[in-house]
């Protein structure tokens, strides 16, 4: 399989067709998440064939953008269908990537080690320095496409998010549990510095 070659042509695909009202949802987005999951695998042993299918899973996952807005991991599994066995992969092997894409759906739902590490990773920034650099982009992608108005609504969703967050592997457990739950008292801070209509 010609893993390079999948992998140059989704990230041109990314570069070219990602609109560019996705702040978060972006190149810079997939490519830090493709980081994340070769760290991570690293800490879990993930090699060979899985750490090459966890590879393009995660320069995979988000580009079904590319084509529409909602149930954008189905129509990332179907680029993948398209494109990937004219780079050599195998069905059995286009259909582990697709079952690591679909994972990454909210609520994340891995059914293996490969999953796990894939979905770790696509919120590996939850528990990480960056978590409001990177959160602002999400705020402001959210906002553009009507999601959500208001900083308090976004901060109001997450507490929510993160209290019904997990992670899945040790490492992250380990390495970003802690720093994401610090995270979640500094967003319920913000709530109570800036109380809503009614003081809620």
């Amino acid at each position: 399989m010609d893993a390079l070659g999948a992998k140059a042509f989704i990230l041109a695909k990314l570069k070219h067709e990602l609109p560019a009202a996705r702040t978060y949802h972006s190149l810079e987005h997939t490519l830090d998440v493709y980081a994340s999951a070769i760290g991570i695998a690293e800490q879990e042993g993930v090699t060979g064939e899985g750490l090459t299918l966890l590879k393009i899973a995660a320069l995979y996952h988000d580009s079904g953008f590319t084509v529409q807005d909602t149930e954008h991991e189905e129509a990332g599994c179907a680029i993948a269908r398209e494109v990937l066995p004219g780079f050599g992969f195998t069905a059995r092997q286009v259909e582990l990537i697709c079952d690591m894409i679909m994972a990454t759906r909210i609520p994340q739902r891995p059914r293996n080690k490969l999953g796990r590490v894939l979905c770790d990773a696509d919120l590996d920034y939850l528990g990480r320095g960056d978590f409001s650099l990177i959160g602002a982009t999400l705020f402001q992608e959210m906002r553009t496409y009507g999601v959500l108005s208001t900083e308090r609504e976004w901060n109001e969703l997450q507490v929510r998010f993160l209290e019904r967050h997990a992670y899945f592997t040790a490492t992250n457990k380990r390495l970003r549990e802690p720093v994401k739950q610090e995270h979640l008292l500094g967003v319920k801070a913000w709530l109570e510095a800036h109380p809503g209509p009614g003081g809620k």
